[in-house]
């Protein structure tokens, strides 16, 4: 829940990390009958919240989500990340001094720490794996900083080999400084872009990715409107348009993007379609594989709503919303077949499933929401 407003405050400072054997099975192949794995992030430094990344599996047909261990001796993992091979997973350590950490999956659940390596930055809330699965790349969110990190043949993080603070340009209203929340790979894997909520600012990075050096450089930058609150950012398919969430101002904005310069271009901002009247925070994009759907979480209204996806990209026409089953939706994903759309419910510690329709879209809740303390992200695989 980030932001200028109940922005939680960071408990401890401590990163160690120890081996955990964990229970079940959560590998990203398919279980017994199909079952896939589920990972979830949470805060284990808050009251009532998780004691570790929950493991958990789900069934592609009905939806159904079932708990089979903790994998402990990872701080405060808020958001989590799979490398393209599937055999390591990376969570941030949302903490004061901010980490990442590698985790080693195995078939049999006997789940590995690899390590934990500094950020240099505070709040670490995002990361994601450079397409290639050399780089590892984290958003410190209150620090305002976007981090690098050489991934070894292992899995494991290698020392950070970059680290870039945004300065310019500077904070937006009510701000009183940068925060990165989130860093990706545009999908053609040219360039990086790196969100930024308190300079309402989305940067484009060109990553040096020869000889070992993993560095970042700037080449662009494009400012939505003041005071909106860019927080996350999906791209379309085709990689020529990307939809920014904007916190602040309850709005979602298309972006054109050329592949060729890495310069993304804001268009007009548009409603959510959430109720007047309610606060809400939209939190998280995402895109249907053939790009003809989005699907944006909303907070405070608790609702997922539905856009048709026109003009090849370039429109989102806003079809409908409907309720989440559960409170502060923090985080929604796809699962890799499409067929489902997980949504992790921050407040009432849940994890709602929905069906997906493939031809209209269509979202059906797929029975009761899973119980999962302080759910934060869930990681289908």
């Amino acid at each position: 829940m980030s932001g200028v407003m109940n922005r939680r405050r960071f408990l401890g400072t401590g990163l160690a990390v120890a081996t955990v054997a964990t229970t079940g099975v959560a590998t990203a192949a398919p279980g017994p009958r199909g079952r896939r794995p589920l990972f979830l992030g949470t805060y284990t430094s808050q009251p009532g919240g998780g004691k570790g990344i929950g493991l958990a599996t789900y069934d592609e047909e009905t939806g159904a989500v079932t708990g089979v261990g903790t994998l402990g001796g990872v701080p405060d993992p808020s958001y989590l990340a799979a490398h393209p091979s599937g055999r390591t997973l990376y969570a941030v350590n949302e903490r004061e001094q901010g980490g990442v950490t590698a985790i080693a999956l195995s078939p049999d659940g006997d789940h590995r720490v690899l390590g934990t390596r500094g950020t240099g930055g505070a709040g670490p809330c995002h990361l994601s794996v450079h397409p290639g699965g050399r780089w590892l790349l984290s958003a410190n969110y209150t620090s305002g900083s976007v981090a690098v990190h050489p991934v070894e043949a292992s899995g494991a993080l290698g020392e950070r080999t970059d680290l870039v603070t945004h300065s310019t340009p500077p904070p937006g209203p009510g701000q009183q400084g940068p925060h990165a929340h989130q860093i990706v790979t545009a999908p053609d894997g040219r360039y990086v872009l790196a969100v930024d909520l308190g300079t309402d600012t989305v940067y484009t990075y060109r990553l040096d990715t020869k000889a070992g050096k993993g560095k970042l450089s700037r080449v662009s930058y494009a400012t939505v409107r003041p005071g909106a609150g860019p927080r996350h950012l999906a791209f379309h398919p085709s990689g020529r348009f990307a939809y920014v969430a904007c916190e602040l101002d309850n709005t979602v904005v298309v972006c054109g993007y050329d592949p060729e310069t890495g310069r993304l271009s804001p268009g007009e901002p548009q409603s959510t379609g959430t109720r007047p009247g309610v606060t809400s925070y939209p939190a998280q994009p995402v895109v249907t594989a053939d790009g003809s759907f989005a699907f944006l979480a909303n907070r405070g209204d608790n609702s997922l709503t539905r856009y048709a996806v026109e003009r090849a990209g370039a429109r989102l026409r806003l079809l409908d919303t409907v309720p989440v089953g559960g409170d502060f939706p923090r985080h929604i994903a796809l699962a890799p077949s499409g067929r489902l759309l997980f949504a992790a419910n921050q407040r009432s510690g849940s994890v709602s499933v929905f069906r997906v329709d493939g031809r209209t879209g269509e979202l059906a809740l797929a029975g009761k929401p899973f119980g999962a303390p302080t759910a934060v992200c869930a990681l289908p695989l």
